[in-house]
C-alpha cells in the first residue's frame, strides 16, 4: 500500500492502538483523536511512541463532541477508522445521555467531518452485534455447557432485523445506520463492521467491557469474578490481529465494500460460552481452579450471539486465522508477563 494519512478516533484504546501500531509499521502517517478517558490509554500511547516512528504519529487529545477540532483533524486524510465511543451496555443504562452524545452524536460529527474533509476518505465504523437486540424470534436451546441456535448453524447474518435494546444498542445502532446512509446519500466510502467480542494484546478489560481480558486479569491478580447469568452465554470471539486483517480487507476491496455492512466476529468455529467453557481454558492456563460467584442476568445480555461471517469471506476474502484456544493462550501469556500494567484496575 502507498503511504497514506490516517485518522483513528479512539486510537489510544485497545483496538485503536493495535491498529495504529500496524499502520505506523506499514509507513503511514497516523493521527490519533482520543479524549484519553479510558484506562490504559496513556500506556498505549507511550508504547506506540517507543515501538514505532514517533515522527509519523500525531495525537489530538479531544472529545468527539468537539466538532471544530474533529473537522480540523479530518482535513485531507485518506482513511478514517471511527472506533471511539462509550462501550458498555451497563454504563449506557446508568447514564444514557453521555452514551448518546458519545456514540450517536459522536458518530454524526465524525461523518460530517469526513464528508467535509475534501478527500473522500474511506470511513470504517466499528459497530456492534448489539444492534440485533435480543433476537427473541430466533430459536435457542440449552445444552450442558452452552446455548445453541436451533436452526442457525452459521450464526446470525446481516439480514437479521435490527432491534435496538438498551441505550447502548440505540446509540450504536443510530451510528450504524447513519454510516450506511452517508454512502447512499453522499457517496462517502463508508463500511460498517458489526463486531462481536474482540480480544487481544493491550486490552485493559474491566467487568463491564472486555470480558475475555477481564477474567484473565482478575484470575491472575486475585480479583473477584462475578458471572452474570449461568455462564452458558455464548459469544464468538475474534483475536485482534484477525480484526485488523478484516479492516485491511475492507480498504483493499473498498470499491465493493463501500456502503456495505459486515458481521465481523470469530464465527461458529470460534464460539465459546463465557464461563462453562472459557473457565476450563483459563483454569488449564492457571493450573488450578478459579473461584467465581454468580449474579442476576444483566439488561440487554444475549443468551447467545454468533456471527455469520460468510458475507465477509465471500466479498472480502477474509476469515479468522487464530483459533480461540490459541488466542486465549496468547492473551493469557501477555497479561501474565505484564501484570504491573493492571495494578490500577
Amino acid at each position: 500500500m502507498n503511504e497514506e494519512k490516517v485518522l483513528i478516533t479512539g486510537g489510544a484504546g485497545f483496538i485503536g492502538s493495535n491498529l495504529a501500531h500496524r499502520l505506523l509499521c506499514q509507513g503511514h502517517e497516523v493521527t490519533i483523536f482520543d479524549n484519553l478517558s479510558r484506562s490504559g490509554c496513556r500506556r498505549n500511547l507511550a508504547w506506540l511512541r517507543t515501538s514505532t516512528d514517533p515522527a509519523r504519529l500525531r495525537v489530538v487529545e479531544a472529545d468527539l463532541r468537539d466538532y471544530a477540532t474533529l473537522l480540523e483533524a479530518c482535513s485531507g486524510v485518506d482513511r478514517i477508522y471511527h472506533l471511539a465511543g462509550q462501550v458498555a451496555v451497563t454504563t449506557s443504562v446508568v447514564d444514557p445521555r453521555h452514551d448518546f452524545e458519545s456514540n450517536a452524536l459522536g458518530t454524526f460529527n465524525a461523518l460530517e467531518a469526513a464528508r467535509l474533509a475534501g478527500n473522500n476518505p474511506i470511513f470504517i465504523y466499528a459497530s456492534t452485534n448489539k444492534v440485533y437486540g435480543g433476537m427473541e424470534d430466533v430459536g435457542i436451546c440449552e445444552e450442558e455447557s452452552r446455548y445453541r441456535y436451533v436452526d442457525r448453524p452459521h450464526g446470525i447474518g446481516e439480514d437479521q432485523p435490527l432491534d435496538f435494546h438498551s441505550p447502548y444498542g440505540c446509540s450504536k445502532g443510530a451510528g450504524d445506520q447513519y454510516v450506511r446512509d452517508y454512502a447512499r446519500i453522499y457517496g462517502l466510502r463508508t463500511v460498517v463492521a458489526r463486531q462481536s467480542c474482540i480480544y487481544g494484546y493491550r486490552q485493559f478489560g474491566i467487568e463491564d467491557q472486555g470480558w475475555v481480558a477481564w477474567f484473565i486479569i482478575a484470575a491472575l491478580k486475585g480479583r473477584p469474578i462475578t458471572i452474570y447469568g449461568n455462564g452458558k452465554q455464548v459469544r464468538d470471539v475474534l483475536f485482534i490481529e484477525d480484526l485488523l486483517d478484516a479492516y485491511e480487507a475492507m480498504v483493499r476491496h473498498v470499491d465493493r465494500a463501500a456502503g456495505q455492512v459486515y458481521n465481523i466476529g470469530g464465527g461458529p468455529a470460534n464460539s465459546i460460552s463465557i464461563w462453562a467453557e472459557f473457565g476450563q481454558h483459563l483454569e488449564a492456563q492457571m493450573g488450578r481452579p478459579v473461584e467465581v460467584r454468580y449474579g442476576a442476568w444483566r439488561p440487554g445480555d444475549q443468551q447467545i450471539y454468533v456471527s455469520d461471517i460468510r458475507k465477509a469471506e465471500a466479498e472480502l476474502g477474509w476469515k479468522p486465522r487464530t483459533p480461540v484456544k490459541e488466542g486465549i493462550a496468547c492473551l493469557y501469556a501477555w497479561i501474565r508477563d505484564n501484570q504491573e500494567m493492571f495494578d490500577h484496575l
